[in-house]
């Protein structure tokens, strides 16, 4: 089911029935559940983020429908993702929901053994995402460890670029690049250049807003 550090089930349907049913059976499956009455109820909560979390969610609720609350958090950048059951669903409706990400639309009355294989892909899925996410949390940290300096040579070397060249733009010695690259190799933990190149590109999205 995934090892990281825990996860959740979060049942969201607006019948009490629906939400009890589904528990018992998640629960009886090995699964931590959580239910909520509404998508207004959900999001009221701080969903922990070192828990590979998915929701089970139905999508024709009075208020906040499953669709608007999957907007709603693509729009909070949550990245939960999302099975979703209805009694009355479109082909329209679950062509939408599974555009924007969802892994599943199974209809009610639910088959057990479809919802279990959902509901594993979903916190497999977001286990994923969160050993991604720590994996790249931890390169920005030693990124921020550079100095300004190492910082720019550190950009340098990932460009390709030889000592003798980085010394030039930077005007700098050679040696002294020599220095800050091996301090650079070091503080990132890189056995190679190459190493640097995809330590780089795993954490692009912060190295591009920020001042190298």
């Amino acid at each position: 089911m995934g090892t990281l550090l825990s996860h959740m089930v979060y049942v969201v349907d607006d019948d009490s029935s629906v939400c009890t049913a589904l528990a018992r059976f998640l629960k009886s499956s090995g699964l931590n559940v959580r239910t909520f009455p509404s998508a207004e109820t959900f999001l009221e909560v701080k969903t922990p983020a070192d828990v590979a979390a998915c929701l089970v969610l139905d999508v024709k609720m009075p208020g906040i429908s499953g669709i608007e609350l999957q907007e709603e958090l693509q729009r909070r950048q949550a990245g939960l993702p999302i099975v979703f059951i209805s009694g009355h669903g479109t082909l329209p409706m679950a062509v939408k929901a599974m555009r924007r990400g969802a892994i599943d639309f199974l209809e009610k009355p639910l088959d057990s053994q479809a919802l279990l294989s959902a509901v594993t892909r979903a916190i497999e899925r977001a286990a994923q995402r969160a050993s991604t996410r720590a994996v790249t949390d931890e390169l920005i940290r030693r990124y921020r460890s550079l100095t300004r300096r190492e910082r720019e040579v550190f950009a340098e070397v990932i460009r390709g670029s030889l000592n003798k060249q980085i010394a030039l733009r930077l005007g700098i010695g050679e040696k002294t690049v020599k220095v800050h690259r091996a301090r650079v190799m070091r503080k990132m933990q890189a056995g190679s250049v190459a190493d640097l190149v995809r330590m780089a590109v795993t954490c692009s999205s912060f190295l591009e807003s920020s001042v190298c």
